[in-house]
């Protein structure tokens, strides 16, 4: 006689372009062999992610502007949760992003609350954090530094850290499907991928490739990712390399344009666990990430990559300024490309790192921790 399986509902706001959104489809297609997975979104606009086959159920309860707006359609969402709880018979509900985390709590019934703590600027919100802490049976970090903070300075017995997972054969797979177009037929890339966010630091990748280009004309820069960027290309061009960088947007398969590419370089000056750039690794593109709060040290490890100093948070579009930090990664970029060897080397060591993010990993600690 077979087993009844356990019901999961994967609580996000959107399934628009970011790191915990595509993690949630990830984990609902890696889940389904094991259990009834249920996806249920707030709102179904801009879908970005591929999610044929999988149970989405949308709440159609967008975002709203003011603060009586907001607070009715968290009581709203709140009351639409439970009731689905109630009517799947849920036995655990995941959430990704603190507005999904905040609902989940509110909704407890018999079902097991795990919440997800997807970036380290979700700890600049201690209240939240300590909510958090209270109203879940487990908290689920992204990264070690993550867990270790919310052990020690909340005292949580129940923080576990669960790494995002990475199919290499996947990716791989993916990234021959189809040919990247590109503006130019020959050249260096250097490429970098996140949505249009100040956190990405976008200013001063733009203004390190400056350096570089000057000293290696033939590279290029490939930014992907959903945003206008217009005060970027308006940076790019006052700093003379606009024909030199192509802003690629939104690609539902990024893998062929990451294929395509040199070099990764990463400029956040905050994440998580940059998908990004393990997805980059699990290519064969060597990286070269900034040492933020969280991500790149716990995956780089000075060993796999190469860690640059973080740099200042605050945006500076003035294509005059560029400082000495700005200059000091230039350089270290400018050898790096010169040096076919240790490129060479890089590009083996990050696909062994990726290997080390497995999806049998990711599916065996979930499982584990459901039976408990």
């Amino acid at each position: 006689m077979s087993q009844t399986k356990k019901k999961m509902m994967l609580l996000v706001p959107m399934l628009h372009q970011g790191g915990f959104e595509k993690v949630c489809v990830v984990t609902a297609r890696l889940l389904e062999p094991y259990y009834d997975v249920y996806v249920v979104i707030f709102d179904s606009k801009d879908i970005a992610y591929d999610i044929k086959g999988i149970n989405v159920i949308d709440l159609r309860l967008g975002s709203r502007a003011g603060l009586p707006a907001k607070v009715l359609q968290v009581l709203k969402r709140c009351h639409a949760v439970r009731e689905l709880k109630k009517t799947l018979n849920i036995d655990i509900c995941y959430s990704f992003g603190p507005t999904a985390n905040i609902v989940n709590a509110l909704t407890r019934r018999k079902n097991q609350v795990w919440l997800g703590v997807r970036s380290y600027m979700d700890m600049e919100n201690p209240r939240q954090i300590r909510f958090f802490t209270r109203h879940s049976d487990k908290l689920i970090c992204c990264s070690e530094a993550i867990h270790k903070e919310v052990e020690e300075k909340y005292h949580c017995s129940h923080a576990y850290t669960l790494h995002n997972p990475v199919d290499i054969a996947e990716v791989t797979a993916q990234a021959a499907e189809e040919e990247a177009e590109l503006p130019w037929e020959e050249g260096r890339i250097i490429v970098s991928m996140g949505r249009e966010d100040v956190v990405k630091g976008f200013w001063h990748l733009l203004k390190i490739f400056s350096e570089v280009h000057k000293k290696l004309p033939d590279t290029k820069l490939m930014i992907i990712g959903k945003g206008e960027f217009e005060d970027y290309k308006q940076l790019a061009l006052d700093l003379g390399i606009d024909d030199a960088v192509y802003f690629a947007g939104l690609k539902r398969n990024p893998y062929p344009y990451l294929k395509r590419s040199s070099l990764y370089l990463l400029t956040s000056y905050h994440e998580g666990f940059p998908n990004a750039l393990v997805e980059a690794m699990a290519l064969g593109i060597p990286a070269v990430a900034t040492d933020c709060m969280t991500g790149p040290r716990e995956i780089l490890e000075d060993k796999y990559g190469i860690l640059i100093p973080n740099m200042s948070p605050e945006p500076d579009l003035n294509a005059a300024n560029i400082t000495r930090e700005e200059q000091t990664v230039a350089s270290c970029l400018v050898g790096l490309l010169q040096d076919e060897e240790e490129l060479e080397r890089y590009s083996r060591l990050a696909i062994e790192r990726a290997s080390m993010y497995s999806k049998e990993e990711y599916i065996q600690k979930i499982r584990e921790w459901a039976e408990t």
